[in-house]
């Protein structure tokens, strides 16, 4: 996929959660920069602030709370629903409280674009499973590309 078409689809799933107008003020020339895949920082892991660990790990929180019926198929569409609009909380405080170099920003931007993705999927379809897979396939990337020495595992 071109760059053009996943900043388009990037921009389009920032509409679906809301305060995309901040973000896209704020943010707008992180992704013109962005590739694809996330990737290491010359070999390294991207340096982190406070606020990443704090909203990296209240996302996590939210989906191993619900994990276990998510798992056995007993999480329904309405609580799908209200796990997606806890997450945009949290996505939200992400967004607002950036603080990271702007490589590291545009790094940390490729990952949340899944999690925005996952949360999209959550909310606007009869399934949410595979919105939440997508969430923990980006929180199990978070660890391999970000330094965050206080990170623990979802149990998954």
């Amino acid at each position: 996929m071109s760059n053009k078409n996943y900043i388009s689809i990037l921009f389009s799933l920032m509409a679906l959660i809301g305060n995309f107008s901040l973000f896209a003020e704020e943010h707008q020339h992180h992704h013109q920069q962005q590739t694809a895949e996330l990737a290491l920082n010359h070999g390294e892991k991207w340096s982190i602030d406070e606020s990443l660990h704090i909203g990296m790990t209240n996302i996590k929180n939210d989906i191993s709370a619900n994990l276990a019926l998510i798992h056995q198929q007993k999480f329904t569409a309405k609580q799908y629903q209200g796990l997606a609009l806890g997450l945009e909380k949290h996505l939200s405080f992400l967004f607002e409280n950036c603080q990271l170099a702007p490589q590291a920003d545009a790094q940390l931007h490729i990952l949340l674009a899944d999690i925005m993705q996952g949360v999209a999927q959550m909310k606007h379809s009869d399934n949410g499973k595979p919105g939440a897979v997508l969430i923990i396939q980006a929180l199990k990337n978070y660890p391999q590309y970000f330094a965050d020495p206080r990170w623990q595992n979802l149990a998954h």
